[in-house]
């Protein structure tokens, strides 16, 4: 229950306003995305994922039925541009007329793998996150679940070195946001 000071909707505003208050907020839901990838474990590799000397827990393996979710919400909402086996647009690297860029790979061949599953989580949520991107948002289209599970079937078609690489920025930009 919240105290008393905060159920007042004004109140409560102000209470937001407050970047120390943004900061835990924002905090506690990359905990709890970090849960959830956590949850959606069913096993583990046995090794660390070490790089540039700093060490993270193996990588998770990924449960078949979040996969098969996965692919056939890329199919309906992601395909059409992304290519149905991931393979972006062609010449996905050059940039179009208006300044965008086409559609990436999703596999291991794009970039995709390069960022932390919150960054990717946002940019699917949000949309592009540049000027220089078309991609919309589909937040409103799609549940958290979803979301993830789109994930999983992405992470499913890297291979092992950038499916670690990708676990390990997941990993170490969690660490970074929890020591702030």
């Amino acid at each position: 229950m919240l105290p008393r000071s905060l159920q007042n909707k004004e109140a409560m505003r102000v209470a937001l306003a407050d970047w120390r208050l943004w900061a835990v907020l924002v905090f506690i839901g990359a905990a709890g995305l970090l849960l959830t990838v956590y949850a959606s474990v069913s096993e583990t590799s046995s090794s660390p994922i070490v790089i540039n000397g700093t060490a993270v827990p193996p990588a998770p393996v990924l449960k078949p039925e979040s996969v098969r979710r996965g692919q056939m919400i890329y199919t309906k909402f992601c395909a059409n541009c992304h290519g149905q086996n991931l393979e972006g647009a062609p010449d996905w690297k050059t940039p179009l007329a208006n300044g965008s860029f086409p559609a990436p790979p999703q596999d291991s061949s794009g970039h995709t793998w390069h960022h932390a599953d919150l960054v990717l989580v946002e940019i699917i949520a949000k949309g592009g996150v540049s000027e220089n991107s078309t991609m919309p948002a589909f937040g409103q289209q799609l549940a958290d679940e979803d979301v993830l599970a789109v994930l999983d079937f992405l992470k499913s078609n890297w291979g092992k070195d950038e499916r670690e690489f990708q676990w390990w920025v997941t990993a170490t930009s969690d660490l970074q946001r929890a020591n702030r």
